[in-house]
């Protein structure tokens, strides 16, 4: 069957997924304590309190899921699509310009948008702990090569330290041996960049970059807000 000419044609893999997985386990535990307090007021308190709990709930519920749980980064080989606390942006590779990182992860378009990445945060830490492994590595790698040299046998030299170091990649972001060691933010951005150079001038990735904002999100939080002033005003 061929695709209606209509219809754009389908990526070449589906989606990969990026979250902070921090973020994901915080959002988890604020959502049971705020859960957990709201319903104890609601059933336990007196008054305007099961009215102001339920009514703070439907206020803060959307926030710490907008903040924690929603971010996420798509990515396939026709776009990428960045779902932020309050908008889901849709970019071709063709529209985008350039993957930068610094403070944090940005995009930046033709058109001179940029658009951050709340699901790939930079960690100072991550990029500190890779550079010292990375260090350790070249130090191991030059002492193995100079023990081969003298003919020395079993040292390890830097295959085995690389190794070693593999078996933290996952964590570091690293990837096969002779490849730098980056922390993870830094290896997604990394692979990115790869694939957006390799696809840039694809047919398929080409089109409009779209914005959509998160009325899901924002609607029960603009809800809830109006119902916590008008039981504050009334008394």
């Amino acid at each position: 069957m061929t695709t209606p000419a209509h219809e754009p044609p389908a990526p070449e893999y589906k989606d990969r997924v990026n979250r902070s997985t921090g973020g994901v386990a915080g959002g988890v535990v604020l959502l049971a304590l705020v859960l957990w307090l709201g319903f104890d007021a609601m059933f336990t308190g007196d008054g305007r309190t099961p009215w102001l709990a339920l009514a703070g709930m439907i206020l803060v519920v959307p926030f710490i899921v907008a903040f924690t749980l929603r971010p996420a980064v798509y990515v396939n080989s026709d776009r990428l699509r960045v779902r932020n606390p309050f908008r889901l942006i849709v970019l071709p590779w063709g529209q985008i310009a350039v993957l930068r990182s610094g403070y944090s992860n940005e995009v930046l378009t033709k058109s001179g948008d940029k658009y951050q990445m709340w699901a790939v945060p930079v960690s100072l830490r991550a990029r500190k702990r890779a550079a010292r492994q990375e260090a350790r590595a070249a130090t191991a790698g030059e002492r193995g090569a100079a023990g081969a040299g003298r003919g020395a046998v079993g040292l390890g030299g830097r295959g085995g330290v690389l190794g070693r170091a593999g078996s933290t990649r996952g964590l570091s972001g690293g990837g096969s041996a002779g490849e730098p060691i980056r922390a993870e933010g830094d290896q997604f951005m990394a692979d990115l960049r790869e694939l957006h150079e390799a696809r840039e001038d694809a047919e398929s990735a080409q089109g409009a970059v779209t914005v959509r904002w998160a009325y899901e999100i924002l609607g029960p939080a603009v809800a809830g807000a109006l119902v916590l002033v008008i039981l504050l005003v009334i008394g």
